[in-house]
């Protein structure tokens, strides 16, 4: 039987037990004022309802819970695990909990906006609370302002104010300690949770490693190259990125404690310009999140207006050109091997997904949208905010966004970023036999050189489905409507 509380704390993409904000202080306030906290994290049937049955992002929530389950349990608590409408399933078990709060960290996407309001107003018609905090950024919402006290539209500048708030407000990333009120965790009885075909989902082999010792690994693997990350991080051969973009999308570490860790590098000399870099990237998250906030438009629209009047590519040739580039036989290696990664592994470097998102918009001409769906679908670390500001970068249809007719050269993306073909042998071995300076463009290779290779352009290999410098002219013209805007 689950003991009456004082309050819940529902944890959502912040599956963790340390430097966890709305835990504690549901934790802090439960010292102060009696009472126990229990610990809740829904399956939420109105978001699985969407999801594919081998999403890769189901496997590492579920044994990220299940390691998240423990640590709780060694601090006296547990974590009750339920199936269903969340808006619905929240206020029914504070109910049944006799809960007067449910504390949560805020979530800054459209839907889950909508959702907790729900929520809310459900809990407060039964004369409960819901109490938010700020968890998942460093700076939210309006807390990075320009002088004139509007939204920053430019990362630039909305960077070095960041980094001019933090250095006023260092406690913005002190940890919210948990462990040392962690007396007031109500003991939840045993249960398995719900299997993942309990829940309609195929099991299979875990994307990457998971919960907290995950990203704690992943963290401190990677500190060793942070120095050359600035250099290294272009080159999709190399391991040269910290690989924790999904621990940060499901919140098995902390955010506060990346930036800390890597400020207090930077303090003593250490992490050398890789470290400017790195915490740069971080800077970006807050960026897109605060963006989302403040223009939910861009989930679905432009965020500047004026491009939505280009026009894209339709009908069936369209979708034909979608299925290659979502298929990986563009015949453009680098684009092709990109995809086959994404396909296999659920990750894909950043160098390539810009390689890949400018490729679809620019070379293909087709809506920058039906490329955010797939990537959606596709990413263990998919989270809205970065993804359509990442594709609204490439399309040049976002804020801060690339110029429009800058449009990458696939070949030569290749070339400079893939020099001697690992990542293209790699991901396409019926290319491996080509050698570095064919295998960009094995389009270009003559015939006899390809049979010697056991390749037959078209059998063994895509030919390109576009021409480049074609595909360029059109792009222009595709965006002369908002030319000069």
């Amino acid at each position: 039987m689950i003991p009456k509380s004082k309050s819940l704390v529902w944890f959502r993409r912040d599956l963790r037990a340390f430097d966890h904000a709305a835990l504690h202080h549901a934790l802090h306030d439960a010292m102060q004022h009696g009472g126990k906290v229990v610990c809740v994290f829904v399956f939420d049937t109105d978001i699985l309802a969407g999801l594919p049955r081998s999403d890769r992002r189901l496997r590492f929530i579920h044994a990220s819970l299940v390691e998240l389950d423990a640590e709780l349990r060694k601090l006296g608590g547990g974590l009750l695990v339920l199936d269903g409408p969340a808006r619905s399933e929240i206020p029914r078990l504070a109910a049944q909990l006799g809960a007067e709060a449910v504390y949560v960290n805020e979530d800054y996407e459209p839907d889950a906006i909508a959702r907790d309001a729900e929520v809310a107003a459900a809990l407060h018609a039964e004369g409960r609370i819901l109490r938010r905090f700020k968890d998942q950024v460093i700076f939210e919402k309006s807390e990075v302002l320009t002088l004139a006290g509007g939204i920053y539209g430019v990362f630039t500048p909305y960077k070095n104010a960041w980094l001019k708030r933090l250095d006023a407000q260092p406690d913005s990333i002190a940890p919210w300690t948990v462990e040392p009120y962690a007396a007031a965790l109500a003991a939840v009885p045993f249960k398995p949770l719900p299997t993942l075909a309990d829940l309609g989902f195929d099991d299979g082999p875990l994307p990457l490693a998971v919960g907290m010792t995950g990203a704690t690994q992943a963290f401190e693997d990677f500190l060793p190259r942070l120095a050359d990350y600035g250099t290294a991080r272009d080159f999709p051969e190399l391991d040269a990125t910290s690989r924790l973009s999904v621990h940060l999308r499901f919140g098995t570490t902390s955010v506060r404690h990346l930036v800390r860790t890597v400020r207090q590098m930077m303090a003593n000399g250490a992490g050398g310009a890789g470290a400017q870099v790195w915490l740069s990237e971080l800077v970006w998250r807050d960026f897109y999140a605060m963006i989302l906030f403040h223009h939910p438009h861009i989930a679905q629209q432009s965020f500047k207006p004026a491009f939505d009047a280009v026009a894209w590519e339709a009908g069936d040739a369209a979708r034909e050109l979608f299925a290659a580039w979502c298929e990986g036989r563009t015949g453009y290696p680098l684009v092709d091997a990109a995809m086959a990664q994404l396909n296999t592994t659920g990750f894909m470097h950043n160098r390539l997904r810009m390689v890949t998102a400018s490729f679809l918009v620019k070379d293909l001409g087709i809506d920058w949208r039906w490329g955010e769906r797939y990537f959606a679908r596709q990413l263990n670390d998919y989270d809205l905010a970065s993804n359509v500001g990442g594709w609204q970068w490439a399309a040049s249809t976002g804020c801060d966004a690339q110029p429009w007719f800058r449009i990458f050269n696939p070949v030569t993306q290749s070339q400079k970023f893939d020099r001697q073909g690992a990542f293209i042998r790699q991901y396409l071995p019926q290319l491996a036999r080509l050698d570095a300076r064919d295998v960009h463009a094995p389009w270009l290779v003559p015939e006899d050189e390809l049979k010697a290779c056991r390749i037959v352009l078209g059998r063994d290999y895509a030919r390109p489905v576009v021409d480049h410098a074609q595909a360029r002219q059109r792009t222009l013209e595709r965006f002369a409507v908002v030319k000069g805007g």
